[in-house]
């Protein structure tokens, strides 16, 4: 099939996505080796440097451009698999972390990659700009560059090695200096959009609300890669519409669970469809309440153990998640074996025990049954946040709680909660990004500003779960740090500053003629550069 045919039958299903206007090449749809790849986007990011934001939206297309320092591996050491870093070494007293960076790769443009580009990123964006990079790097004082291909990190406080290590893959995008050095705002450069990286594809095109178009970068340093000519990414905002674009062969992967679960049994019958189940586990999403403890019922321990024990973990999972997902135990989840404590302190469901508790905490019910009313707002970026929302409405019920559920875009909801605070309880998907100081601690620590995203806006405060994070931060010695966290997790399953549900990755469903599919734990937002039609 051509461009044309491909632009035609989407425009006859409505679709603005390619016209044969365009500029693209005239390659075939599918052809070995090389070929076109079109895949479902649900989103538009408005920045798409991943140095900046660190985001999962951000890295699905980006990550194919723009290449960190080292990426997940199921099999490599430490479960990492080297990219523009080859190797890397943390001192003993945690001042110290050098990484000896690849010979031969070139930017985009032709430039020479050198460490002068990681001190750049490392020191002018990761550390003052990026959402997870300024946690990792806080204490980041200078990055010395003996020669081209070496960077020394220097720290003005020890920092944890492991920690570094674990972020590597999330945090270290390394974007082009003689680019980026003569903005004055980085942030809101328009270069953002229009990215030069060292990666296996060459951002081509952007059309809004339509597609972004990737194609091979020809002067690659891996050999023989990539295997794919070019990258479509067709924007698709309405999930339930991937299914059927998968079928018509209008696209060929879909990942991030564009494919609705429900659909799921049905279109893994379907001929030359598979679905993978792997590939998240680096990328596991956590369904949580968020609770603002301003609210005086709720800064009560015995409110929210009674919301814990009338939540059904068991009914979430199977009739929401459909069995894609498991109970959370914590704050970390299982499958962070490096971290994670099967023993800390859970609420098993009972909504005996749950009446019980409200009933010692003094709020006895009304005429009505109610004990008192909450402003539940749920995400709105998952269909099974928003499921959440209402069972946790019923729930709630059950105990004498009127929950009555506000839904927002993702604007509004993100206004109303991290900024705002203009909420009681609600439902949030967090990301649990292979250590708990990465986007982790900054649901529980007291004293973030108003405005960050996916952060303690609750209000809640414990100096001694305070006191456990910063110690984590600045412990060298794995087993030690690797020891506060699991006090860490206890001591946040003891207090319920939030209530973790369930946790779960994604799934990705793909024609079976796309190989090398889920092959690392951060698969869909890895470079691609195997991947191949």
């Amino acid at each position: 099939m051509t461009v044309h045919d491909l632009s035609r039958r989407l425009l006859l299903k409505g679709s603005t996505f390619l016209f044969a206007s365009t500029v693209m090449p005239k390659i075939a749809f599918a052809q070995a080796p090389g070929g076109r790849l079109v895949v479902a986007a649900d989103s538009e990011p408005k920045n798409l440097n991943p140095a900046i934001v660190a985001s999962n939206g951000v890295f699905f297309i980006s990550s194919k451009i723009v290449e960190p320092l080292a990426e997940a591996s199921y099999d490599g050491p430490e479960g990492l698999a080297p990219r523009l870093a080859v190797s890397w070494e943390g001192s003993d007293d945690g001042l110290f972390a050098t990484f000896w960076l690849r010979e031969g790769v070139t930017w985009h443009d032709g430039q020479p990659f050198t460490s002068a580009d990681v001190a750049f990123s490392a020191l002018q964006v990761w550390k003052p700009l990026q959402n997870l990079g300024r946690l990792v790097f806080a204490n980041l004082e200078a990055v010395d560059t003996p020669d081209e291909h070496t960077a020394i990190f220097r720290f003005s406080k020890p920092t944890p090695f492991q920690l570094i290590r674990n972020a590597l893959p999330a945090v270290t995008a390394v974007i082009p200096k003689h680019v980026f050095a003569d903005e004055t705002d980085i942030a809101t450069s328009p270069k953002n959009n229009q990215l030069i990286g060292t990666g296996p594809f060459k951002f081509a095109e952007y059309r809004p609300g339509e597609y972004y178009r990737l194609v091979r970068n020809e002067d690659y340093w891996g050999e023989g890669l990539p295997k794919l000519d070019e990258i479509i990414y067709r924007v698709l905002p309405d999930r339930a519409a991937a299914a059927g674009a998968l079928e018509a062969e209008e696209i060929q992967l879909a990942a991030f669970s564009q494919v609705p679960l429900s659909d799921l049994a049905r279109i893994s019958k379907v001929d030359g469809i598979v679905v993978y189940t792997k590939g998240y586990e680096a990328l596991t999403y956590q369904l949580v309440v968020e609770i603002n403890h301003r609210r005086k019922e709720l800064a009560d321990l015995k409110v929210r153990q009674a919301i814990a024990h009338a939540i059904d973990k068991d009914f979430v999972v199977n009739t929401i998640f459909l069995g894609y997902a498991t109970a959370s135990t914590g704050i970390v989840p299982k499958n962070a074996p490096e971290f994670y404590d099967p023993s800390v302190p859970t609420y098993d469901f009972n909504v005996e025990t749950a009446n019980a508790l409200l009933d010692e905490a003094g709020y006895s019910r009304d005429a009505n049954g109610t004990r008192f009313s909450l402003k539940l707002l749920p995400a709105p970026y998952f269909s099974e946040t928003r499921q959440f929302g209402d069972y946790l409405r019923q729930a709630l019920a059950k105990i004498g709680i009127d929950a009555q559920i506000v839904n927002n875009d993702s604007a509004a909801h993100q206004k109303a909660v991290y900024t705002d605070h203009d909420f009681d309880l609600a439902v949030a998907p967090p990301v649990f990004r292979g250590d708990p100081a990465i986007s982790t601690t900054i649901l529980v620590r007291s004293g973030i500003p108003a405005g960050v995203p996916f952060s303690n806006q609750g209000g809640f405060q414990n100096g001694k779960l305070d006191a456990l994070i910063d110690k984590a931060n600045t412990t060298v010695d794995t087993a030690e740090r690797t020891e506060l966290f699991k006090q860490f997790q206890r001591l946040v399953a003891e207090t319920l500053p939030l209530i973790n549900v369930a946790e779960w990755g994604f799934v990705t469903v793909a024609r079976s003629n796309v190989k090398n599919v889920s092959n690392n734990p951060r698969w869909a937002v890895s470079n691609w550069a195997d991947t191949e039609v």
